[in-house]
């Protein structure tokens, strides 16, 4: 029946009527997309040190690692004149009074860095660095310590982190190919340094696995493995690919995700033919068992993202590993501003075909306080990403919160800005509450970086630092 049988001049007049179209514009936002960084790798000729270095040299896994940087000759030698003798002294007095990481750098992650501005740069700030980049007065906060997650303490067996009701984390070794100066698990990863000599696991290696193995048999709530380390990078391919298939064989297991910076850092490493062959039947045996295999990597500037670490990602991708995803560090002057993430984040989506997935505030370790943000900064963060990114892909800023694990920004149940403390609950216990019958009624501390707070809140710590060095 047509509309002018049906509807009456009354009707008609009342109809709402459209916009008129074309008004809408993009306008003036805080971030500008696209991004304006050219996706390319970056010409490691222009420094001294690999001014001759071929292409099939730079693309060899081997040659990386035997070119890796491990101390400040070796970093001088491939930097030449772009390195301020300043920067050089500060470097060494860190060495020997503040760093919790040996230097080891690959030669693909110093190339990522800007030769002709190493003070500011990001990926120096936290991979190298300086004396003069720690806070003056609060180098560590007082509560800080070696083991900040407690991890070793969670230990089911040695190496073994049993945390959260249905997963767990795997540390196969105690290596990486490289070595941040924020690492969370500075406790036991690396070589020794001045200012920590480092845990050891005592068990061998093949027995540790093995143990590993069957305590996850005989433990059905285990449902997601997390294989790290230090960096699956390091665990020689036919070793991982064993422990991992046994793992796909037991039938609680019904993730597994990969954690690797090695991807970012060399990813070289991931080209090699045995390593993708391995990789491969990896993908291949998940699908048979219906096991969701995924790898976790660790990048925290946009600039670390490249067209090597993008042909290793689609490798991965197209062997049918479920995703890629980032799990990122808030670091002060690396990534701590909305634009710098939203370029890191939009980096990795179009350039690397990695999926944004968390942002952690770093831990409390020692000497990383001017690395750390306050509660109130990251929540802020989080505030200022939203509406620019896909859903999907829009990362969730977390705080890593001792005896509890990870809670989003926005979860903190009190906080007192004044001192910096914020409180949380939670609402599993971990391996070491099971008899534990307040675990999930307590409240549990995190704390602000000491001088992001009022001079009420620094004036406070100060005298309780006073108090517990007089009472010692």
């Amino acid at each position: 029946m047509s509309e002018t049988k049906t509807t009456t001049p009354a009707a008609k007049a009342a109809r709402p009527t459209w916009k008129p179209a074309g008004r809408v514009h993009a306008g003036e936002q805080p971030f500008t997309y696209p991004l304006k960084r050219e996706f390319a790798e970056p010409d490691w000729r222009r420094l001294p040190g690999y001014k001759s270095v071929s292409k099939a040299e730079w693309e060899t896994a081997l040659w990386q690692r035997r070119h890796t940087v491990k101390n400040l000759k070796e970093l001088k030698d491939a930097f030449g004149e772009f390195i301020p003798d300043a920067l050089m002294a500060s470097l060494e007095r860190d060495i020997k009074e503040r760093a919790t990481m040996s230097i080891l750098v690959p030669p693909h992650m110093l190339n990522t860095m800007d030769e002709k501005d190493l003070w500011n740069d990001p990926v120096r700030r936290y991979m190298l660095p300086a004396f003069d980049d720690r806070h003056p007065e609060w180098p560590s906060h007082p509560k800080a310590s070696r083991d900040s997650l407690h991890e070793s303490d969670m230990w089911a067996v040695e190496g073994l982190t049993h945390r959260y009701p249905t997963k767990v984390l795997a540390e196969m070794l105690s290596t990486c190919p490289q070595y941040c100066g924020h690492c969370t698990r500075m406790d036991l990863v690396g070589n020794d340094v001045p200012q920590v000599i480092k845990l050891k696991f005592q068990i061998p290696q093949k027995d540790r696995y093995q143990q590993m193995l069957d305590y996850l048999r005989v433990t059905p709530s285990v449902r997601d493995v997390v294989v790290s380390g230090g960096d699956i990078a390091n665990v020689p391919i036919g070793t991982l690919e064993d422990f991992v298939s046994k793992l796909m064989d037991i039938p609680n297991i019904r993730d597994i995700r990969l954690a690797t910076k090695g991807l970012i850092a060399i990813p070289q490493h991931f080209l090699q033919s045995e390593v993708q062959a391995g990789l491969d039947r990896l993908a291949k045996k998940a699908r048979e068992r219906g096991v969701d295999i995924a790898v976790h990597t660790h990048v925290n500037n946009a600039r670390q993202v490249t067209p090597l670490v993008r042909k290793a990602v689609e490798s991965l991708l197209d062997m049918g590993y479920r995703d890629v995803r980032n799990q990122g560090v808030l670091l002060r002057g690396v990534n701590a501003s909305p634009n710098e993430l939203l370029e890191l984040c939009f980096a990795l989506l179009d350039y690397g075909k990695i999926m944004p997935y968390y942002f952690y505030q770093c831990d409390m370790i020692p000497n990383a306080e001017h690395w750390r943000l306050a509660i109130h900064e990251v929540q802020q963060l989080q505030h200022d990403i939203m509406g620019y990114l896909p859903g999907f892909a829009t990362p969730r800023m977390v705080c890593d919160v001792p005896f509890v694990g990870k809670r989003w920004v926005h979860q903190v149940k009190e906080y007192d800005r004044q001192l910096g403390i914020s409180y949380w609950t939670k609402n599993y216990r971990t391996g070491i509450e099971a008899d534990d019958p307040e675990a999930l009624n307590r409240r549990y501390e995190y704390y602000d970086p000491i001088y992001t707070l009022p001079e009420t809140g620094q004036n406070f710590w100060r005298e309780k630092t006073v108090q517990q060095t007089l009472s010692k």
